[in-house]
């Protein structure tokens, strides 16, 4: 693949950025990689320097939450997650304000639930809050809001949950950080003839199908079929998205300097696009 086709992900200008569980935790002990934290954060505040508006779509509430009350596993029940989650999601905010600051820039809370998406009156509320902020030159930092949660997860992960924002906010560009290094033809943990793709133009429903939950980690959630889903949200909308290694997260400044970096998933605007569509649709 040439480089021409990357050349344009240096023109966008709103820009969300998903981070999970297993991005920003150290394996050994699950407790929040804060050198990490800090690199993504000053990438985040260099973007914004350039005059860009920036998203970050951030897991690792209910990691940060485990951490903070000494818990050795991963909580099972749901009543566990949201205690967890309420713990955790102060905690973590206290880390992005404090890092946020250093760089002299401001972070805001947004916690979402299916039902503010589902709502028309709460999307339109939400919708404003974003172009707000965005226009403060805040950086919103988005989490599913686990504590009142009826369900384990609404939204099904934050992968979903990026491509929803990104089409709320009429984003250009959705960037997927994981434990992977983009889409394969299979798992390649499983499969070592599984082979790289690294431009989709379109995503067919043979495409859709390939995708399998490979999430094997202690904290995170999302497999590949979480993130097809992502992508067709994305894409439909209007918005590029590439899924990328988070393994270095400098790997998000490559993205933006055109280099051929992770899966790059082609936005082909749908003009019968309707979010609500995509929010109850189950794939």
């Amino acid at each position: 693949m040439s480089t021409e086709t990357r050349e344009h992900l240096k023109e966008k200008n709103r820009i969300v950025i998903k981070i999970g569980s297993s991005s920003l935790t150290h394996e050994e002990t699950g407790d929040l990689n804060l050198l990490k934290i800090e690199r993504l954060i000053r990438i985040i505040c260099d973007l914004k320097g350039q005059g860009k508006d920036v998203v970050l779509v951030s897991s690792g509430a209910i990691a940060a939450g485990r951490q903070a009350l000494g818990g050795q596993r991963r909580p099972q029940t749901v009543s566990e997650k949201q205690a967890y989650a309420a713990v955790g999601q102060a905690r973590l905010m206290m880390v992005y304000q404090k890092l946020f600051a250093e760089y002299n820039r401001i972070a805001a809370q947004v916690l979402l639930t299916k039902d503010t998406m589902t709502n028309e009156v709460s999307r339109y509320n939400a919708q404003n809050t974003f172009d707000e902020l965005l226009n403060l030159g805040a950086v919103p930092i988005v989490n599913e809001n686990d504590t009142v949660s009826t369900h384990e997860i609404q939204f099904g992960d934050n992968d979903r949950l990026s491509a929803i924002v990104a089409a709320l906010i009429g984003a250009d560009l959705l960037i997927l950080l994981s434990d992977i290094d983009g889409l394969y033809t299979d798992d390649p943990r499983r499969n070592p003839d599984a082979k790289f793709v690294p431009v989709v133009p379109e995503i067919t429903t043979e495409l859709m199908e390939m995708g399998k939950d490979t999430a094997e980690s202690g904290v995170g959630t999302g497999g590949m079929a979480a993130k097809l889903a992502a992508a067709r949200i994305a894409t439909d909308s209007g918005s590029d998205m590439v899924i990328a290694n988070a393994a270095d997260v400098e790997i998000v400044h490559e993205i933006m300097s055109g280099e051929e970096r992770g899966t790059l998933f082609m936005a082909h605007t749908n003009q019968d696009f309707d979010l609500m569509d995509y929010i109850n649709y189950q794939y």
